[in-house]
């Protein structure tokens, strides 16, 4: 096992195009990282690099105790699973498997003997005889997971494996994955652009947005204290609430203006964005000074989502029991739990929060 260490990595194109920008990231021997952001953020450009499939045009990557940046691929010790599983499809499953183990000249008996114990953790022995024509899109990733198993390298690297395969199955592998890593304690990183993947997963999240590393941190931080508005808007779903206005101070007091006025800890700020979750925001039986009208009510058993337009114009999701009963283009009353509120300033980032 070894940790991996990412250190001011930048990769341009022939085009011009830069797909990551100066990303320094240290991931832990052991740990289970998780590289999400929107399509072109670069996820998948700094994974390959890590792999040795991409050239940086500056910095180093690091794993384990060995500068590794001008190594080949196959001798990085690292093992990929990618998207599309890039099984061939004329080997049987247990000739997939094996491939690597082949490539090395391991002993047949070795080889017979891993992909055995490889293929039994992973459910799909009784499929080692097929072709991955055969299987369904839950087994071909088995295969493709295996095949990597089998090799036992020092850190894995997985591509969107997911991405594929139907909500069922993809969140029962998903589960799988992380028993997985559990029981090997190896070191994985892993790409998505599903953050909810990314938040159920990962020990950390990194969330990256135009090549450059927003914030990275446990998943919980990620979601309860966001230190930039994208990264704030990207996780969450359905997504955090925004407000635009600025922050006022009047002695020791600060209060936040726009569509509600609230009490925060923050700088004065000529632009500012008051952003709290749909569970921060209630129904209130009261009158209150922030009210608007019901337009669409999403009932999804467990919870119910309702969207608000404010008499501001402005729009307000919020998240309820499942047992709610609210009617589109009702009158509502709301109220925001301000120990849960931050204060973004005008450049995105995170400024104070709300008084509690």
């Amino acid at each position: 096992m070894a940790g991996v260490s990412l250190q001011q990595l930048v990769k341009r194109f022939p085009d011009g195009s830069t797909a990551v920008s100066g990303l320094s990231l240290d991931v832990k021997d052991g740990e289970f990282v998780v590289l999400v952001g929107p399509s072109g953020c670069g996820k998948t450009t700094a994974l390959r690099m890590i792999a040795g499939l991409e050239t940086p045009s500056s910095g180093r990557v690091i794993i384990g105790d060995d500068d590794v940046t001008d190594l080949p691929p196959g001798r990085r010790d690292v093992a990929m699973v990618f998207q599309n599983y890039a099984l061939y499809p004329h080997f049987s499953v247990r000739e997939n498997i094996a491939f690597p183990l082949r490539m090395r000249r391991t002993p047949a008996a070795e080889t017979a003997r891993l992909v055995a114990e490889v293929a039994e953790s992973l459910g799909i022995d009784a499929h080692l005889d097929k072709r991955p024509g055969e299987l369904s899109g839950g087994q071909r990733q088995r295969v493709a997971l295996a095949r990597a198993l089998v090799r036992q390298p020092a850190v894995f690297l997985f591509d969107e494996p997911l991405s594929n395969l139907d909500a069922q199955v993809r969140a029962t592998t998903r589960a799988e994955l992380v028993r997985l890593h559990r029981r090997l304690g190896t070191t994985m990183i892993y790409v998505t652009h599903d953050q909810v993947e990314a938040l159920s997963m990962a020990q950390r999240v990194a969330v990256m947005h135009q090549g450059r590393l927003e914030q990275c941190a446990a998943p919980l931080e990620i979601y309860r204290t966001p230190s930039t508005l994208f990264t704030a808007r990207f996780v969450g779903s359905p997504s955090i609430n925004c407000l635009t206005g600025h922050v006022a101070v009047h002695g020791n007091r600060q209060q936040f203006v726009g569509p509600v006025t609230m009490d925060v800890v923050s700088p004065a700020l000529a632009d500012a964005t008051l952003a709290f979750r749909p569970e921060h925001v209630h129904l209130s039986v009261e009158p209150t000074p922030l009210q608007g009208m019901v337009t669409l009510v999403e009932p999804l058993g467990a919870e119910t989502i309702v969207h608000v337009r404010l008499t501001s114009g402005a729009d307000v999701t919020v998240r309820l029991g499942g047992g709610a009963v609210v009617e589109v283009g009702s009158t509502v009353h709301l109220t925001i739990d301000s120990a849960h509120a931050l204060v973004f300033d005008g450049t995105g980032r995170l400024a104070g929060k709300g008084r509690a």
